[in-house]
């Protein structure tokens, strides 16, 4: 599917900007499951060497090869389940509107749009040491529309995306006045 299928982008649109999240922010996630990786192997290593007698029993290799099976395959699924939501987040910026697609869950998809015009305010937001190291940030659209308010989470230059926003939005205007 393309985005033009996706969007059904008019004639005269352009698309400007094709925003997703920051990846450094899918970093903490990652080494999260780095550590839950290697806590099984970790704990099988200690129950080694303090030779516990359970270890020892035959029913308990089939058991801790069936825990274990399902422990990984339960890390697959979240890592997969959350990389798609990371990865399908997309905001579209053209000349004529601001399209938010989110991806809810694998099966759940989210598309709001508005009209450049009628964007109000917008703010953008960089907090803390290491979206400052990184420069990402939130960017926050208050509107005039249906829906009151967009924030896109995360994306990189958001100071710069913000003034791309104002500038748009105001050429915008002149064409709906």
């Amino acid at each position: 599917m393309t985005i033009d299928a996706l969007i059904h982008r008019k004639t005269y649109e352009k698309v400007e900007y094709f925003l997703r999240r920051h990846f450094i922010t899918f970093v903490p996630v990652a080494l999260a499951l780095i550590v839950l990786t290697l806590l099984p192997l970790g704990l099988l290593a200690f129950a080694k060497t303090y030779q516990f007698s359970w270890l020892n029993s035959e029913a308990t290799y089939p058991i801790m090869i069936l825990c274990a099976s399902v422990y990984y395959l339960s890390l697959i699924l979240f890592l997969f389940s959350y990389f798609i939501t990371f990865y399908l987040d997309v905001w579209i910026i053209t000349n004529d509107r601001l399209i938010d697609i989110r991806q809810i869950s694998l099966f759940a998809r989210s598309i709001a749009e508005v009209d450049l015009y009628q964007v109000q305010d917008v703010t953008s937001e960089v907090k803390g040491i290491f979206p400052s190291l990184f420069n990402y940030g939130n960017v926050y659209l208050q509107t005039a529309g249906s829906v009151p308010k967009f924030v896109l989470y995360n994306v990189s230059d958001p100071h710069a995306i913000r003034q791309a926003i104002l500038e748009l939005s105001a050429s915008d205007r002149k064409f709906h006045n």
